[in-house]
């Protein structure tokens, strides 16, 4: 039997960070994800698919995602169901994040920035907190952003098709 999720969108609000009485760190959020085709007007429409993750990865989300944040989720589908106030039984069905990607820069949503663009995202992995910490001064990973300072960005694809054939003999092949 197999369980696992994995989902990639922009939260909805910010996340919400408790501690259970134990203080174990938990944090709520929810995912909105686009849908991949479009309705009868022609528009996307997306599912709004709440998530849950727990400890250090959970303060981890509440520190660094806010409201429209884009993120990859990977974990597995739970549901659970408690007695409401109202006597009824609810349930709950949630994703149950074993990982959270950030996949942007902490200061991609906010307008000012320090000129660095990344077309392939954050890289933040929270499973195993091996997350840039932001430096005071701006940028989410120093390495990164101390190589682009001064540097135009180029696609030197050795791949990329100018248009013209490519000229590959066979000794040139593997196989």
């Amino acid at each position: 039997m197999m369980n696992r999720v994995i989902l990639v969108g922009r939260l909805t609000k910010d996340p919400e960070l408790r501690y259970t009485p134990a203080g174990v760190a938990v944090a709520t959020f929810t995912l909105a994800v686009n849908r991949t085709f479009t309705n009868q007007q022609g528009e996307r429409e997306a599912d709004f698919i709440n998530c849950v993750v727990w400890r250090k990865p959970a303060e981890n989300v509440a520190n660094f995602l806010k409201k429209g944040s884009l993120a990859g989720v990977d974990g597995r589908v739970q549901t659970r169901n408690y007695e409401g106030q109202d006597g009824k039984r609810v349930y709950v069905t949630e994703v149950v994040a074993e990982s959270v990607q950030f996949l942007e820069p902490r200061n991609a949503n906010s307008g000012g920035g320090n000129g660095y663009q990344s077309n392939n995202g954050g890289g933040y992995n929270n499973n195993n907190n091996s997350y840039n910490q932001e430096p005071a001064g701006g940028g989410y990973n120093q390495n990164q952003q101390s190589q682009s300072q001064g540097y135009q960005q180029t696609n030197n694809d050795p791949f990329a098709s100018d248009g013209k054939p490519i000229d590959i003999s066979d000794d040139d092949l593997p196989f």
